[in-house]
C-alpha cells in the first residue's frame, strides 16, 4: 500500500504502525508517531492499523543547542 511518511510517499507491506517502524529500522528507538495529525503513544503503535493514503510522522529527539 501506498502512505505519506514524513510527506515523502512510500510503499509499505506493514499492517500496523508498529510493524511499519520495525522495518524502518526504529523498533526500539525513542520516537514519536502519529497518523493523519493524531498522536500514537509507542504501547498503542501494534493496535493501530495503516491504511493506503494514512499520512504518518516518525518524529525522533534531537541533541544541540
Amino acid at each position: 500500500m501506498q502512505i505519506l511518511l514524513n510527506g515523502e510517499p512510500i510503499a509499505t507491506e506493514a499492517r500496523d504502525l508498529d510493524e511499519l517502524c520495525a522495518g524502518l529500522g526504529l523498533g526500539d528507538a525513542r520516537i514519536a508517531t502519529a497518523i493523519n495529525g493524531n498522536f500514537v503513544a509507542a504501547d498503542r503503535r501494534c493496535e493501530t492499523k495503516l491504511a493506503p493514503a494514512d499520512a504518518v510522522e516518525i518524529v525522533a529527539p534531537r541533541q544541540g543547542g
